[in-house]
């Protein structure tokens, strides 16, 4: 059996980020051969990762960056809390946003096939699972280009959103308020004209069945409904909804207050939880 020195062991645990004993037991199995032990590593992290494949990664870690006008976001997954906060597992997830900002991948599944040395992202993730002990997943990734583009992390990294605006001298005050405003209240759309006619049609059919389970009058049934659609337009659509710093104006009239021309172009929001 070969001689396996303590700086091989540490070489091979900087490489693969796989714990101590198991670099040496790696080595000692490859009778001192570095790329054969690596590749053991990864066997052996591919099998743990297989082996762990039905459970569920709950926790996770969500991230968004900017870089000019284009934004990306990402969520790695993994088993428990305790790995989520943990400072490797974060800085791995951000070494895969960092990747997909540079790189612009279409989709997620183009995400996990780009290169990260010599193996692709999917491939580092099966790895690192075997590695970390846990089931990790990449569930989520999407991006926003506009002339601005405001990232919001949330403490914690279980939150995050992304907003883009037609002009690129945005105030950043107004850029982060309103990528706050989306991270506390979660609205589905920009303004009411990007509310699918189902959706509306839908909530006026929820509304009419309850005012009718309450026992409304007949003739005043869809004058209820479409109050109750009024008021779900408001509380879902950003610019419509109450400014949570200021609830008397709507997220519109203090943006409009800032730059009468400014527009919202689009938005992202995600969470683990």
């Amino acid at each position: 059996m070969a001689d396996i020195k303590a700086v091989d062991v540490q070489k091979l645990r900087k490489t693969t980020g796989a714990g101590m004993m198991d670099c040496k037991k790696a080595l000692q199995e490859a009778d001192g051969d570095f790329d054969r032990a690596i590749e053991i590593i990864r066997k052996k992290g591919k099998a743990i990762a297989d082996k762990r494949a039905d459970r569920e990664a709950s926790e996770g870690n969500v991230q968004a960056k900017v870089e000019g006008g284009f934004g990306a976001m990402i969520s790695l997954n993994c088993e428990t809390d305790f790995v989520a906060k943990n400072e490797d597992f974060v800085k791995f997830s951000t070494s895969i946003l960092e990747l997909a900002v540079a790189e612009k991948p279409a989709d997620l599944d183009a995400l996990k096939a780009l290169p990260m040395g010599d193996q692709t992202v999917a491939e580092v993730i099966t790895e690192q699972s075997g590695t970390i002990g846990e089931k990790l997943e990449l569930t989520y990734y999407d991006s926003i280009k506009a002339d601005k583009v405001q990232a919001y992390n949330h403490f914690g990294n279980n939150l995050a959103t992304l907003v883009g605006f037609s002009k690129a001298d945005v105030d950043e005050q107004v850029a982060k308020d309103v990528a706050m405003q989306i991270a506390a209240m979660s609205p589905i759309a920009v303004d009411k004209s990007d509310i699918p006619a189902e959706v509306i049609a839908k909530e006026k059919r929820i509304g009419r069945e309850k005012a009718l389970q309450e026992g409304k009058p007949e003739n005043i049934v869809d004058r209820i409904a479409e109050g109750m659609v009024v008021k779900f337009l408001k509380e879902n659509t950003l610019l419509n909804q109450e400014f949570t710093k200021n609830s008397k104006q709507t997220v519109s009239q203090y943006i409009k207050e800032a730059d009468k021309d400014l527009q919202v172009t689009g938005f992202k929001r995600f969470a683990v939880k």
